[in-house]
């Protein structure tokens, strides 16, 4: 989902949001850093799958996700770390790794740690590892409606 795409979405929803540009990264925490937004503040998108089906799970960049936590939450033995090439199909307008946290648009499950319940604002990709959105959480919930569970450990 490009930018463009994005923000009609955002648009159509009346949500406020800031977009801005930095110089390229490619991790949470290099992105949070180049940025200057908090690693608590900054999303890091995790594709996995659960029993063979494509899901979501977003985690603050100063945070580890717990696949034992999440195999609990999901009740599934097989749950596990989706490689690139089982969903770079899926956002082809997206940079591998840069898909935004919209997984609900693309019929997928989102799961998101609870600790981001505690922000006010979050920050993530926009499609590109030049780009980041930051939006209200509240807002975000409001419009994906994440599974919220404890699913992640201190990096």
């Amino acid at each position: 989902m490009p930018i463009r795409k994005l923000r009609e979405f955002l648009d159509s929803h009346h949500i406020k949001y800031f977009v801005f540009s930095h110089s390229p990264a490619y991790t949470a925490q290099e992105i949070a850093e180049s940025a200057h937004v908090s690693g608590k503040e900054m999303l890091k998108t995790v594709m996995v799958t659960i029993d063979a089906e494509m899901a979501m799970v977003l985690l603050p960049a100063s945070r580890k996700l717990d696949f034992d936590k999440l195999r609990t939450l999901c009740g599934s033995d097989e749950v596990a770390l989706a490689e690139e090439l089982e969903f770079s199909d899926i956002f082809p307008e997206s940079e591998i790794g840069a898909m935004p946290p919209f997984g609900n648009l693309y019929g997928m499950a989102v799961y998101a740690d609870e600790v981001l319940d505690e922000d006010v604002d979050i920050a993530f990709n926009a499609g590109t590892h030049n780009e980041l959105l930051r939006m209200s959480w509240v807002d975000y919930k409001r419009l994906v409606n994440p599974v919220l569970a404890d699913i992640t450990i201190p990096s």
